[in-house]
């Protein structure tokens, strides 16, 4: 092996083993994830997420399809509100479909239409009411449109499985 790719293995097991801390403190409390929420950023609770989220070391990871507001028949809410609760009873079900709770869920990546100021209270509201404290990482991105028309709100999701 040549010298230059056995200092770049070395150096490599070297940044793996500096993560190591890390992957041992979200494997400590019993295989749940770890929220970190580092001193030197604000809160980001009062909106309802986490800076980042440590799935435990050799945790299953389901990834879930972006759920949308439409109740069980398809049909869709005009109201926004609406179909924000609806999309996070949604997301529940599918959880429960793949054996996980709230509190498993690392990353949740919201879409919402035409987004404005005035939806953020609704956002947290609802992900305050489905996460309690263990609030996932979140990213919310504005977009013009979603599949469906009419659909104005959509939630994706990633989750560790025991």
């Amino acid at each position: 092996m040549s010298r230059t790719i056995n200092n770049l293995l070395i150096g490599g097991l070297i940044i793996m083993t500096l993560g190591v801390p890390t992957a041992a403190k979200a494997s400590e409390n019993g295989r749940k994830p770890t929220i970190v929420n580092p001193q030197g950023l604000y809160d980001p609770a009062p909106f309802g997420y986490s800076h980042a989220v440590v799935a435990p070391a050799g945790s299953r990871v389901a990834y879930i399809a972006g759920q949308g507001g439409m109740d069980s028949t398809g049909t869709l809410s005009p109201d926004f509100a609406v179909q924000v609760k609806q999309a996070y009873t949604n997301l529940r079900t599918v959880l429960d479909g793949v054996g996980a709770k709230p509190d498993q869920v690392i990353k949740l990546t919201i879409f919402v239409v035409d987004h404005d100021m005035s939806k953020l209270g609704v956002l947290t509201q609802n992900v305050q009411e489905m996460f309690g404290a263990a609030l996932p990482a979140q990213t919310l991105v504005p977009v013009p449109k979603l599949a469906l028309d009419g659909m104005l709100f959509e939630v994706e999701a990633v989750a560790v499985l025991d």
